[in-house]
């Protein structure tokens, strides 16, 4: 800011009322100076500030050269407006009233006006001493100008003297051009010149090029590579000395170097195809081949050639012959015939390896890596076969087994890449997987579906021989312990097993594959075994293939199905869960509950003409119908013997399960009402008789007592040996208390054997069944009396909520 310019004065920079001003004045507190309203008018006029911001003291008289001396004139260029700007108007007029602010503050206590000539005095010296300083700021900043003028002067003297030099210059430059246009014909001369000089120095080396070259092919055909190829390069070196010279002009007579060079590279690839057999046989020219693509590759020429190569060729040359040795006609395999290919592989590639080690690799620089190259070359052409093979037509289950087993366990092991003799150099370790995830996959698949039609087709095959045999005149083989005995369980163990255990030398993952094969083929094998069943039991009931042995047959294939079942733990492999086997476990559950289920149909159908006269009047007095029941089942269950055990408990726990339901079918018919208190002792007598009777029987046959169904006849007994009906509640109570299932059907045909119960005694008993909580079967428990159907009682013997009513 120009220093004669007033600033814009700060807030809070002019003292307020009161207060001592921002100078060396203060005097400490002084008391304030109450001045009368006529007063300030006057002071304020008298001390008004001039633009300099002195104050005027009142009584100073001042001459106009003091106060042109105060205000000086602003120079020409100045920054501080005129009067005539408007922000000169405002500053001038801030400044006046902060000079009267000011005064106001100052002179508003008497005392203070005895110092206003003190006050006018610092404020002129204080005007002085910034003019003066401006005067020296301005003064300097003119000197400054002065020496700028000064230097540009001189600058301006110097370019103009550089710009008339850049002149004459450019005028010898334009005419040293039109001087060179003029001496281009002179250059051409001299050139040509120097090319003839040039040529009729080699002159009498191109005409020999020609032989030379034929010469060089004569070498290459008698397979003399490193002649061939010194041969080769002094032909370019002579070349190159003509090329440069010539301004890169090629010569006719050098047109064959190219075809040369090219025929002396497939010579060297040629021998690198057969590095092998030369190895063994001719280990020179190996050695030469592999020197010349050396040599060649260090070889630099100033000629613009496209860039040989030869090095990389020739390891090219050693992969494809390499892979067309062993690898090179398309594999075209009869089925089964893939293992022989397999196994001549396992032969012939430890060998390759062996001579790549021992023989092929002394031939070749130490980078070449010889047994490295060797190795991965065989694999990935032996990879690229395999692929092709399995893109090609469908392998048979034997061909993709050998596959899976050589490729994930012979190619690896110790008779081949896993061998010890052979050294790290090979990196084996690098070395891609032969068959992808997705291959593995898909030969597993491919094995599991054809293995499993074969099973398949054995299995049904077993099962037709063994339903053949159901239908001879001889009763079934036994073994040495007098069993029934039948190949067939061996057999279908044997497919099954067989298929498992070897799928193991391969992988698990195949394995498991199989084995859930073999589980779902063997359930489906006894559903056909039991389909085979009922057809053998529907044609010998309509009479269409009476089988003179139909029962002991049954028996032998329930000691078939207990054989299987025994034995199945033998096509669970290590490690698999037994969750697995719960599917064929059920099937042979199911199997063996339908063979004991004809052999029992067979035995009613005995059993079912002796029942038809019990009870009855006869059957009271003597034991003899239950004497023949008796001898009939001991004559139909004596082949049970031949039944092994669990099955052959089974089968007598049913038959006296089914005795026992026959019998209980026949008291249940109201054939007999008996007539008075004698009849009814002599029924409860026959029961327990009965009873016991039968309870020898089985006995006697090895039932044990513990599973038998006959005591339910004692209970029964009970009933009708009661002598006073009015407790018959209590007795009926009981009997639904041991057998949860006994209805009020039941009830009231035993009622209606006794022959003495009333229609309300009859009514009182059959309330006791609806009495209290009703009992469930126990656990282990099995229905009786649900299994026997009762005739249609009369609607007087029936409870008005019961099921009758």
């Amino acid at each position: 800011m120009n220093p004669m310019c007033f600033p814009k004065p700060a807030p809070g920079s002019c003292p307020r009322a009161g207060q001592e001003p921002p100078s060396s004045f203060s005097e400490g507190p002084r008391p304030r100076l109450q001045l009368r309203e006529s007063t300030l008018p006057a002071l304020t006029q008298t001390l008004a500030p001039t633009p300099t911001s002195s104050p005027v003291l009142p009584g100073s008289a001042m001459d106009s050269a003091t106060k042109d001396e105060m205000q000086p004139s602003l120079p020409p260029g100045s920054s501080c407006p005129g009067p005539e700007w408007p922000e000169q108007e405002r500053a001038e007029q801030l400044a006046r009233g902060a000079a009267l602010k000011w005064a106001s503050g100052i002179f508003y206590r008497p005392e203070q006006l005895a110092r206003l000539g003190q006050y006018r005095s610092r404020e002129v010296q204080r005007t002085c001493s910034l003019e003066a300083r401006i005067k020296s700021v301005v003064q300097s900043y003119l000197e400054g100008v002065k020496t700028g003028v000064w230097q540009l002067a001189q600058a301006f003297e110097a370019v103009q003297g550089t710009r008339e030099a850049l002149d004459q210059a450019h005028g010898l430059l334009q005419g040293m051009v039109e001087a060179t246009e003029t001496l281009k014909p002179l250059r051409e001369q001299v050139a040509q010149h120097k090319q003839l000089q040039v040529l009729s120095q080699l002159l009498p080396r191109l005409r020999a090029v020609p032989a030379a070259v034929a010469h060089t092919r004569t070498l290459i055909g008698a397979q003399r590579l490193l002649e061939a190829y010194v041969c080769l390069r002094e032909l370019e070196q002579l070349q190159e000395e003509t090329w440069a010279p010539l301004g890169g002009l090629e010569l006719p007579v050098f047109e064959g170097l190219g075809p040369l060079a090219e025929a002396l590279g497939q010579a060297v690839e040629a021998a690198a195809g057969v590095a092998g057999q030369l190895a063994r046989e001719d280990p020179a020219l190996l050695v030469a081949a592999v020197r010349v693509a050396e040599v060649d590759a260090r070889h630099t020429t100033s000629l613009e050639l496209p860039p040989r190569d030869w090095r990389r060729r020739c390891l090219q040359a050693l992969q494809e012959g390499l892979e067309r040795t062993h690898f090179g006609t398309p594999l075209l395999l009869e089925p089964g015939a893939l293992a022989g290919w397999l196994e001549a592989l396992r032969v012939a590639l430890p060998a390759e390896l062996a001579t790549a080690e021992a023989l092929v690799a002394p031939c070749c620089p130490p980078h070449y890596k010889v047994v490295r190259l060797w190795a991965h070359t065989l694999h990935s052409g032996l990879r690229r076969c395999l692929q092709q093979l399995l893109e090609g037509p469908k392998l048979g289950a034997a061909d993709a087994f050998a596959l899976l087993h050589w490729t994930l366990h012979v190619y690896l092991g110790p008779e081949m890449m896993g061998s010890l003799e052979l050294g790290p150099e090979a990196d084996v370790s690098q070395l891609e997987p032969l068959l992808t995830p997705e291959n593995i996959e898909q030969l597993e698949a491919m094995f599991v579906t054809q293995i499993q039609v074969n099973v398949a087709q054995w299995l049904q095959k077993a099962l037709d021989g063994e339903v053949a045999e159901w239908n001879r005149e001889q009763e079934p083989g036994t073994d040495s312990s007098g069993f029934y005995h039948s190949p067939l369980p061996a057999i279908v163990l044997q497919i099954l097993e067989e298929n498992i255990r070897v799928t193991s030398l391969v992988s698990e993952s195949l394995q498991r594959r199989v084995h859930g094969m073999a589980l779902s083929e063997l359930g489906t094998f006894l559903r056909s075994f039991s389909d085979a069943l009922i057809r053998f039991s529907r044609d010998h009931i309509r009479g269409e293939a009476m089988a003179p042995h139909y029962v002991p047959y049954l028996l032998a294939t329930l000691n078939c199905q207990s054989a299987l079942s025994s034995s199945l733990s033998v096509l669970q492999p290590d490690g698999a869960g037994s969750g697995d086997l719960a599917l064929v476990e059920a099937g042979l559950d199911e199997l063996q509950r339908r063979i004991c289920r004809l052999v029992l149909e067979e035995l009613l159908a005995e059993l079912q003409p002796l029942f038809e006269a019990l009870p009855s009047r006869r059957w009271l007095s003597s034991p003899e119908l239950l004497d023949d029941v008796c001898e009939r089942t001991v004559r139909f269950c004596q082949d049970f013997r031949r039944v092994r055990n669990p099955a052959v408990q089974l089968l007598l726990a049913e038959a006296e399960r089914t005795v026992v339901l026959q019998y209980l079918r026949a008291l249940m018919q109201g054939r007999l009402v008996c007539r008075g208190a004698d009849e009814r002792i002599q029924a409860a007598q026959r029961l327990q008789n009965d009873a016991a009777q039968l309870r020898e029987l089985f006995l006697g046959l090895g039932l044990e007592e513990s599973v038998q169904c006959a005591p339910v006849l004692l209970s029964l007994r009970d009933l009708l040996n009661l002598r006073d009906p009015m407790l018959l509640g209590l007795e009926v109570a009981g009997l639904r208390q041991k057998f949860p299932d006994v209805s009020e059907d039941h009830v009231s045909a035993l009622l209606d054997l006794r022959g003495d119960v009333s229609r309300e005694q009859r009514l009182a008993a059959l309330s006791s069944l609806q009495a209290g909580p009703q009992p469930s079967l126990s656990a282990g428990q099995r229905a009786l009396f649900s299994l026997v159907p009762v005739p249609t009682p009369a609607l007087s013997s029936c409870l008005p909520s019961g099921p009758c009513a």
